[in-house]
C-alpha cells in the first residue's frame, strides 16, 4: 500500500534552518510528481512546492520562492525539502503529497523565539 513519512521538523528560531524528508513506499515513486503542502493553525492547507517526477518542472508558492528548495533522489524513494530562513509564518504542518493524490501524515515546524 502507498506509504508517505514524513520527518525532519520541529522547533527552530526565526531565521532558522530545517530539512524534511519524505520516505516512500508502494507505489513507483520515480514515475510521480511530488507536491509538500502545509497547514497552518486555523487555515486551510497551501500548497508551497512541487516537483515533477525527473526532477524538473519545480514551482515554489511565492511564500517561500527563495527560501525553500524541494528536491528527490528517486533511488532512495525520497522527497526533501530545505527550509532556510525561516519565519514565524512559516509554524504549521508539512506533508508530502502525490501530485493528485496520497499525503503523509505530517510533521510539525514550529518557528518561533
Amino acid at each position: 500500500q502507498v506509504q508517505l513519512v514524513e520527518s525532519g521538523g520541529g522547533l527552530v528560531q526565526p531565521g532558522g534552518s530545517l530539512r524534511l524528508s519524505c520516505a516512500t513506499s508502494g507505489f513507483t515513486f520515480s514515475s510521480y510528481a511530488m507536491n509538500w503542502v502545509r497547514q497552518a493553525p486555523g487555515k486551510e492547507f497551501e500548497w508551497i512546492a512541487q516537483i515533477f517526477s525527473s526532477g524538473g518542472g519545480i514551482a515554489y508558492a511565492d511564500s517561500v520562492k527563495g527560501r525553500f528548495t524541494i528536491s528527490r533522489d528517486n533511488v532512495k524513494n525520497i522527497l526533501y525539502l530545505q527550509m532556510n530562513n525561516l519565519k514565524v509564518e512559516d509554524t504549521g504542518v508539512y506533508y508530502c503529497k502525490i501530485q493528485s493524490g496520497a499525503r503523509g501524515q505530517g510533521t510539525q515546524v514550529t518557528v518561533s523565539s
